[in-house]
């Protein structure tokens, strides 16, 4: 059973976007200045539409928070659209081939725009405040998340390994949250290309989460995997085709004694790796090494140069709809792939640890580390 249970609401062009994440524990500081960062982050990269000049993402705290800190009650987040008009837009026949408009409309017997304002990855502006939430939660224990873009198009970051605090740093300071400068270059390349092409252009983006104990997840019970759970995460995100821990496909391609992460100890280290084939987790849990895991997002559904469909009122071949949206969303991708990663390591955590307030929490942290050393 989760100790985080995150549920969200609200259409693309509704008035709101709402959230509720409960199992915070009492006792957490809340910086809303730094959620709200996160959701600017989630709205920045070059290729993104016009509806991110329209909006500017902030969230209302509306229950779970007093005098700055959780209580342990559910969490309530609140988000106003400024671009309110799912009224008066009109509805749509000719569904988007590979987005949720056919099978959407068909499922629950309703027209497409019903389908496409739910199904839209406007949504996941909630989760991305939650996962902030998440991330505050973590950082109180050493924990800490970051992703960045490792690919678009055929541009791709060099196989050169950089330390979680130089990927912090680079990656900060890059429209495309891109590590490598050169690289980032390509990239605005490519996503020019396909602006010009009337297209658009997916990629792929690493999520690493450094500082998490041995131990979070478990092997007792296929549920309860680390990986399995934070793979269905990444999934659920709208675009990801494809997710994959450490060195992912590249293990079916190499022999076992090059595959694993030996074992060391050392009194000031404890037990640790010197590498991180698996990406951090062994047997669904972690293994103390850093997490590293990578999803690829396949190019956005909606093109400017409409792809053949069908209207669903005469059932002749038609072009599909066009609506308003972006060339290319792996940079922004990469902020709700971090968010999800931190709901699902904080949920996790708080199983593994968990108790009523901060506080309790902290003491059964200190406890377990104690014991394994």
């Amino acid at each position: 059973m989760r100790r985080l249970n995150l549920i969200t609401c609200g259409e693309s062009h509704g008035k709101y976007l709402a959230a509720i994440l409960e199992g915070m524990p009492a006792g957490l500081p809340v910086d809303l200045a730094r959620i709200h960062h996160e959701l600017w982050r989630r709205q920045q990269g070059y290729g993104r539409g016009g509806r991110q000049k329209i909006e500017k993402d902030e969230v209302e705290i509306l229950g779970g928070v007093v005098g700055g800190k959780t209580t342990g009650a559910p969490v309530g987040f609140l988000l106003t659209n400024r671009d309110f008009k799912i009224d008066k837009m009109p509805e749509l026949f000719r569904p988007r081939p590979g987005h949720a408009d056919l099978a959407g409309a068909l499922k629950y017997s309703q027209g497409i725009r019903a389908v496409l304002e739910r199904s839209s990855a406007r949504e996941t502006a909630m989760r991305v405040a939650a996962g902030a939430l998440a991330k505050l939660l973590l950082k109180e224990f050493g924990i800490e998340v970051l992703s960045h873009v490792i690919g678009i198009g055929t541009a791709r970051v060099p196989e050169e390994t950089l330390s979680f605090d130089q990927i912090k740093k680079r990656a900060a300071a890059s429209e495309m949250n891109c590590a490598f400068p050169e690289t980032e270059k390509e990239m605005v390349r490519v996503v020019s290309e396909a602006m010009e092409k009337r297209d658009s252009v997916g990629g792929q983006f690493e999520v690493r989460v450094s500082g998490a104990p041995i131990g979070l997840g478990s092997y007792v019970h296929w549920a309860r995997k680390l990986d399995g759970q934070i793979a269905q995460g990444l999934m659920s995100l709208q675009s990801v085709k494809a997710v994959e821990f450490g060195l992912g496909t590249h293990l079916g391609t190499i022999f076992g004694s090059e595959a694993q992460d030996e074992i060391f100890y050392s009194k000031e280290k404890g037990y640790y790796r010197k590498t991180g084939r698996a990406g951090g987790i062994e047997g669904g849990m972690t293994n103390g090494s850093e997490l590293a895991v990578r999803a690829t997002m396949k190019p956005i559904s909606t093109l400017r140069q409409p792809l053949t469909s069908v209207n669903m009122k005469t059932k002749k071949p038609e072009k599909a709809e066009y609506e308003r949206s972006d060339i290319c969303v792996v940079p922004a991708g990469s902020v709700i792939g971090e968010a999800i990663v931190a709901l699902e390591v904080a949920d996790a955590f708080l199983e593994k640890f968990g108790g009523d307030s901060l506080g309790e929490i902290e003491r059964n942290y200190k406890g377990y580390l104690q014991e394994i050393e």
